[in-house]
Formats: structure tokens, C-alpha cells, sequence
């Protein structure tokens, strides 16, 4: 006769889910509250979604370091705060936008702010677990919400970028589900801590071998769509094209963190077995990744689709971070994130400082370079804060992203990577042209004829956006080192 299991709620140790439950409560409230009454103004909507952020933020704060909860499926260990704390803090960036009057119609609509706080969940869960179905669970939560919210954009362009990605994402779901499958054929487990123990006691054999490089292919494969790391970077750019520009900034960021993370978890486990061909293929990946998605950023004619390939090749010089398996190499991913997420954030919201409804400029793209060309005469702060982005973003010192860049090259340096550094170097200085080529339009080309007629954006939550991610641009020159000390701290303590 089977015995009773005596579960105790001081053993499941529930505070882990915390941060998980209170954005999806968040979600469920505001769809209630819309369910009784729909007239309400979607201001409201803004400060409960900012509301339950910062409750959010205040519950990740009080977690402590290297716990486990809910049966040990919940991992709390400093890559999981971090992650989490950036994950909550970009989107506190994000939802004010939603107060900018007229820009965003599909702010107007209750399920977005639902499903962006369901998203935010989806994303707390990848990153706060290391057994892979709840990992999956989190990506599939995050993906499904993210969808629908890049069509609600409601745009002919918002709806092949929607399809596009939900094709790219059930591809990768696809991947990740066989990679964990023969995982754990292997090991008989899908917690990662329990799969390393029993793969370091038969990794001699020749037969385990093959099928764990089939297995290492597969959530390879699954990470890097949703890295967006070559071959299977081309969804991209249609995507970030198709979304508004402010969802496509963030898009370049959150969800590359709750990847990174897992891709972490997952791939450092590999590389800590000995199985060096891994960190090879993550290698190869990343050199190809950054140096091609910089030669096709060369050629672009629209400012979003060249940052767009911008990201892409920021996320290949990141990638080559986590082969190093270091902890200096995990701190600087992290570290290049968090200076990248404001700088792009800044870059993408200030697409939004002009407004047309038809293309006035060119009719295949909304932000061609003429857009821009002499904005220094009509808008001389908006000018100078977008020269202050590219320049950051292109590594240009002592801007942000530069330091991000310094700690990824010292990080290969020390690994005993230097010809990699040298190829990361060549990469930033291709890098500067296309960004530099924006700020000749804005500083030396002559405005656009009958400009007169093209509506400026001077409304207060975009520039105060704008403002804030400048703010944490400069300051980033002179206080990198405590972000730095914080990080390493964090992630050395939870063995990484």
C-alpha cells in the first residue's frame, strides 16, 4: 500500500514563486477590473502594470542567494536576481511610454498591459529554474504573449512580423523540446544540476558522446533563434521592422537575457563535462554572427533595420562571453547588458520623435536616414542625445557600451582567447560607420524640404524615456566598477 507524501509549506518554501505570482495576479486584476468596467482610461492600466513592476522589483530584492523551492524546481541564485532585476527593470522603462498621447494605439487596450505582465512571467520562470520543462514553459509563456503584442501594433507589416516570429519561435520550441527529450533519455532527469552528476560518471563512453552532441546541437539550435545568432538571425529584422519601434528596442533586450540565462545553465554544463567541441561551435557562432550581421548593418537604408542588425551583432560579441566559461566572462555578459539595455532602449524610442502616417520619405521603409538629416537645426537636444547613443553603441569611449565591450575583450584575453579579442576589436570598428553615418545626417546634411509639415514628438513620458536612458548612459562613465564588483559577487556565489 503506497504511503501518504507529506508535503509541509515551509518545505516548498513558496517566497521563490513570489515574483512569478505577483505579475501574473497583476494580469488577472487588470483583466477583471476591464471585465466590469471597459470605459476606464488606460492610464489606469499604466500605473497598475508600473505598480505591480515595482512590488515586482521589491520581492526579487528580497530573495536570498542560492535557495531552491516548489518541489526544487525553483532556483534562486544570483544569475537568477540579476536576470530578474534587469528583466523588471527594462520594463519599468517600457510600460510609461504607454502614457504618450496618441502614439501607441494599442496601449488603449487592456489585454496589452495583461499580456506584457504574463510575458514578464514567462521570463522570470526561464531564468529562475534549471529543469528544463518549466524552463520550456517559461519561453512559451514569454512567446505567445510577445506575439500578440507585436500585432497589436495593427499594422499590415505588424501582422507578417507577428506570423514570422510565432514560426520562428514553434521552430525553436520544437528543437528545445528534442534536445531535452534526449537529455533525458540519457540522464533519466531534466533538472540540469542532476543531469551533470550522472553524465560526469559515464562520460567516457563512446555511444554517450555521440548522443549528447546530438542533444548539445538541438538546444543549440533552439537558442540560437532565439538569440537571433547566424544562420538563424534573418526573422530579425522583419520582426523589429514590423513591431513599433519602442517594442523592438525591448525586444532586443529582455528576451536575449532570459536566453542568455538558460543558455548559461544549459551550455556551461556542457563545457564543465569537458566537451569541448561546444564551446567551439559557440565560438564559431559568435565570430560569424558579429562580423556578418555588421556587414549587412553597413548596407541599410532604415535606421531601424540597421539597429536591428546592430543588436543581432551585439548579441554574437556577447555569445562569445559565455564560451569562456569564466566567471569574469559571465559577469561581463551580464554587465555588457545592462549597459546596452538603456542605450538601445534610448535608440529605438528616439525613432519615435517624428511622426507621419504615410512614408513621406521613402516608400519601402518609416526611418530612412533622410529622416534624420539635419536634425541638429530642427531638434538640436534630440540630435545630440541620438549621436550620444550611436556613439555608446558603437564603443566609442568613455560611453557605456564601451566598458561592456572592454570587460567582454579582457574576459577573452584572460581565457587565453586574444585572437578572438583582435577579431571583437575589428568587428567595433566596422561597427562605428553605420553608426557614425546617422550622426553625419543629423549634424551635416541640410533638413528635408517642407520639414514644416512633419509633426515633432515633444510629448513628456517620451522625452522623460529618453531622458532616463540618457541619464544612465553618461553615468555609466563613471560608475561602471560598483556595477561590475555587484555583478561578480552575484554570480561567483552561485558557482558560475
Amino acid at each position: 500500500m503506497l504511503q501518504p507524501i507529506n508535503v509541509s509549506l515551509e518545505s516548498l518554501n513558496l517566497i521563490t514563486l513570489a515574483p512569478m505570482l505577483i505579475t501574473i495576479a497583476g494580469g488577472l486584476i487588470i483583466l477583471i477590473i476591464d471585465l466590469f468596467n471597459n470605459k476606464l482610461d488606460k492610464s489606469l492600466y499604466v500605473m497598475l502594470t508600473v505598480l505591480m513592476l515595482f512590488i515586482d522589483f521589491g520581492a526579487v530584492l528580497g530573495l536570498t542567494v542560492n535557495e531552491r523551492g516548489f518541489f526544487d524546481v525553483m532556483l534562486i541564485d544570483g544569475v537568477s536576481i540579476i536576470s530578474q532585476l534587469m528583466v523588471i527593470g527594462a520594463s519599468m522603462i517600457f510600460v510609461p511610454l504607454a502614457l504618450t498621447s496618441k502614439r501607441f494605439h494599442e496601449y488603449s487596450y487592456p489585454e496589452f498591459f495583461a499580456l506584457f505582465l504574463f510575458m514578464i512571467a514567462g521570463f522570470q520562470f526561464m531564468v529562475a529554474t534549471d529543469n528544463l520543462i518549466l524552463i520550456f514553459v517559461g519561453i512559451e509563456t514569454a512567446s505567445l504573449a510577445l506575439y500578440t503584442l507585436i500585432a497589436l501594433h495593427n499594422r499590415s507589416n505588424s501582422y507578417e512580423a507577428a506570423v514570422k516570429y510565432f514560426t520562428m519561435g514553434a521552430l525553436a520550441a520544437g528543437f528545445f523540446a528534442m534536445g531535452s527529450a534526449v537529455v533525458y533519455a540519457l540522464t533519466g532527469s531534466i533538472e540540469l544540476y542532476k543531469v551533470a552528476e550522472v553524465l560526469a560518471g559515464r562520460i567516457n563512453e563512446t555511444g554517450l558522446m555521440i548522443s549528447i552532441f546530438g542533444s548539445s546541437v538541438l538546444l543549440l539550435v533552439a537558442f540560437a533563434f532565439k538569440l537571433s545568432l547566424f544562420p538563424f538571425h534573418t526573422w530579425a529584422p522583419d520582426v523589429y521592422e514590423g513591431a513599433s519601434a519602442p517594442l523592438a528596442g525591448y525586444m532586443s533586450v529582455v528576451p536575449k537575457i532570459a536566453a542568455f540565462v538558460v543558455s548559461i545553465r544549459i551550455f556551461g554544463m556542457y563545457i564543465d563535462l569537458g566537451v569541448e567541441w561546444v564551446r567551439w561551435i559557440i565560438i564559431i557562432l559568435a565570430v560569424l554572427t558579429m562580423t556578418l550581421a555588421n556587414i549587412m548593418a553597413l548596407v541599410q537604408a532604415d535606421v531601424k533595420r540597421m539597429l536591428a542588425y546592430s543588436s543581432i551583432s551585439h548579441a554574437g560579441f556577447i555569445m562569445a562571453a559565455m564560451a569562456f566559461d569564466t566567471t569574469e566572462g559571465n559577469t561581463a555578459i551580464f554587465l555588457y547588458y545592462a549597459l546596452f539595455m538603456f542605450t538601445n532602449l534610448g535608440a529605438f524610442a528616439m525613432l519615435w520623435i517624428s511622426r507621419h502616417k504615410k512614408r513621406r520619405f521613402n516608400a519601402r521603409y518609416d526611418h530612412p536616414y533622410e529622416k534624420f538629416s539635419g536634425l541638429i537645426k530642427i531638434m538640436p537636444m534630440g540630435a545630440v542625445i541620438m549621436a550620444l547613443f550611436m556613439l555608446s553603441l558603437a564603443g566609442v569611449p568613455p560611453f557605456s557600451v564601451f566598458w561592456g565591450k572592454i570587460y567582454v575583450m579582457q574576459a577573452a584575453v584572460n581565457a587565453g582567447y586574444i585572437w578572438l579579442a583582435i577579431i571583437m576589436g575589428l568587428n567595433s570598428a566596422i561597427a562605428a560607420y553605420y553608426y557614425l553615418k546617422l550622426v553625419v545626417y543629423m549634424f551635416l546634411k541640410d533638413p528635408i524640404k517642407d520639414v514644416d509639415t512633419v509633426y515633432y514628438n515633444i510629448s513628456k513620458p517620451l522625452m522623460a524615456i529618453i531622458g532616463l536612458a540618457t541619464i544612465a548612459t553618461v553615468a555609466a562613465i563613471f560608475y561602471v566598477q560598483p556595477l561590475v564588483s555587484y555583478f561578480y559577487y552575484m554570480i561567483s556565489a552561485s558557482g558560475y
